[in-house]
């Protein structure tokens, strides 16, 4: 008789949501990085989503929403909705940030672009060399390559 010949009847009496769960806690431990419980989102995460909502919402100096962005009024409207205070301006955005290495950075991290020690424009960091901001007038908010190498980076906690 094969070692495994209890198995059905200790199916039945434990019930399917008892071996559900144990599949779970063996495929989590047979496969690093696989877990059975959902991580939460990020506040990062959860405003680059904001962010990306905004797909086509037109530039306009000062605005910060919720259908018409400046640079800072992006990032401060989708930190809002992730639950997160931010202050007006990109400059003051970067100051209260953690600062971060580039090597570091994740999904929702700030990305600020300056000349010298003043910053000037600041986007969400999308992945893959990406952000979603609102770069000036006649534009609207889109996903756009980072297209200089010397930016910053904070991450809002």
């Amino acid at each position: 008789m094969p070692a495994f010949s209890g198995i059905p009847a200790l199916v039945s009496r434990a019930g399917a949501a008892t071996v559900l769960t144990a599949a779970t806690v063996t495929a989590s431990m047979l496969l690093p990085g696989v877990s059975g419980e959902a991580q939460a989102a990020t506040p990062g995460q959860t405003a680059l989503k904001v962010a990306a909502s905004k797909q086509g919402s037109p530039y306009e100096y000062g605005a910060a929403g919720p259908n018409r962005f400046d640079c800072s009024g992006l990032t401060l409207y989708s930190f809002k909705k992730a639950g997160k205070s931010l202050p007006r301006t990109a400059a003051d955005q970067y100051n209260t940030t953690r600062h971060i290495s580039a090597g570091s950075r994740q999904l929702g991290d700030l990305v600020f672009f300056h000349s010298g020690s003043d910053v000037y424009h600041v986007g969400i960091y999308a992945g893959e060399g990406k952000i979603w901001h609102s770069p000036k007038p006649g534009a609207s908010v889109r996903l756009e390559k980072i297209w200089n190498s010397g930016v910053w980076y904070g991450r809002v906690s």
